[in-house]
């Protein structure tokens, strides 16, 4: 079953409580969508401990071909 985006915000925001957060979804399916996510716990970190971080406040939601989220394109960063 598709995840609805309000369900990963949610997620994201639990291990990532003082985010901003942006889910869009990209195709309008439930499907394929796109996040952004910029948390000061980022700065130092290069863009694949970032991402790292973010997948794993999903849960394993995307893991395999049974996963809950088809397709989630990620964008990560501190704040400015």
């Amino acid at each position: 079953m598709a995840m609805q985006a309000h369900e990963i915000e949610a997620l994201i925001r639990a291990s990532f409580p003082d985010a901003q957060v942006t889910i869009t979804d990209l195709a309008g399916d439930g499907n394929h969508y796109a996040a952004e996510v910029i948390d000061e716990s980022f700065r130092g970190k290069n863009r694949v401990q970032q991402q790292r971080a973010v997948y794993a406040a999903l849960k394993g939601k995307m893991d395999g071909p049974a996963g809950e989220l088809h397709a989630l394109a990620l964008t990560t960063k501190a704040p400015d």
